[in-house]
């Protein structure tokens, strides 16, 4: 099944906002999750609007949740979420680290006691489309141990980052873990198993099933050298910024949990390659475009190159959604007094 990507958006924006969110914060948070549909990344995209959308009436995601100022030198700003949905506060925040790096040259904006902000390469596109190069860091409810242990102690640890090259830009946008967890929520909605390697049951033993592997852990990528960068990524988000470690933080997939919210942190860093270049501000860019053509040359592809930009992505492309989907957003219109477009 099938819907545009406008239907998408509008029906999205709808929901959020009769549970509660502000019309505009709604579409902004529309507009993240269709993305994350449109780039490939179904995991983080409509398949988790009917979560988000429980939390919001349980109180998990306060609908009317603020962003407060706790602290403002200039280059450096930090944002109390209130346990808001993430979405719109980290693209807000990403906003004004761009704004302030074209001021200071490097500058940092961090959301504390926040939500789950989907897909974190989003958030690279306020910087880049300003020309600036992005650093995104975020945390979750703990599902990865320590190399050589079985306690969960760390989320998938994703990082984002994104260069400004040309003819397009490059987006890094992984999780430190072997594979995102809501791609293992996708292959459990699916009811099919998962590859191995990916996951660990709740015993910490390797496991296929992806509802064993929900209750269970994840594998770090690449063993030893995952575990580390889980570290950094904690340490950079949860650790500096807070409240909550991952090893506290509520599960977004349990039912039981939906009331607590995350409060969970996001910190953007945000560079100016004009301020960088040793050359005086011109090579910086000459430089990056030397890169990826060398690259391309090679026969090798830029990190998200076939990552469309929203201004690309035309209101009547087609992004294909699960049947068992499109019957949970069916229901949650109806729950809400939502007008729903059938999918295609």
């Amino acid at each position: 099944m099938s819907l545009t990507v406008g239907a998408a958006n509008v029906l999205a924006a709808r929901l959020l906002q009769a549970a509660g969110l502000d019309p505009t914060d709604a579409e902004t948070t529309a507009r993240a999750v269709v993305l994350a549909d449109c780039w490939g990344v179904g995991s983080h995209g409509l398949l988790r609007l009917p979560y988000y959308l429980e939390r919001m009436l349980a109180g998990g995601y306060p609908p009317d949740a603020a962003l407060t100022t706790v602290t403002d030198t200039g280059p450096l700003v930090v944002l109390d979420g209130g346990g808001g949905l993430g979405h719109w506060q980290l693209w807000k925040a990403a906003g004004t680290a761009a704004e302030r790096a074209q001021q200071y040259g490097i500058a940092a904006a961090a959301v504390g006691n926040s939500g789950h902000c989907g897909a974190l390469g989003v958030y690279t596109l306020p910087p880049l489309e300003r020309g600036l190069v992005a650093l995104v860091f975020s945390h979750g409810p703990a599902v990865m141990p320590a190399w050589g242990a079985s306690e969960p102690l760390f989320s998938t640890s994703p990082l984002a980052a994104g260069i400004p090259c040309s003819p397009r830009p490059a987006i890094v946008d992984m999780a430190t873990s072997a594979v995102a967890r809501g791609k293992i929520a996708s292959y459990a909605q699916r009811g099919e198993a998962l590859p191995e390697g990916w996951a660990l049951d709740a015993a910490g033993e390797p496991t296929t099933d992806a509802q064993a592997a929900l209750r269970g852990l994840l594998a770090p990528l690449g063993g030893a050298k995952g575990y580390a960068l889980a570290f950094m990524v904690e340490a950079l988000s949860a650790g500096l910024v807070g409240p909550l470690l991952s090893a506290n933080v509520s599960d977004m997939f349990a039912a039981e949990d939906a009331s607590t919210p995350q409060r969970i942190a996001h910190l953007v860093v945000v560079l100016d390659p004009a301020r960088l270049d040793v050359d005086g501000g011109k090579g910086a860019a000459a430089r990056m475009a030397d890169l990826a053509g060398r690259i391309e040359t090679s026969g090798g592809r830029l990190p998200g190159s076939r990552r469309e930009l929203p201004q690309d992505i035309p209101d009547d492309q087609e992004i294909e959604i699960p049947a068992a989907l499109e019957a949970d957003l069916r229901s949650w219109a109806e729950r809400l007094g939502v007008t729903y477009q059938p999918p295609r």
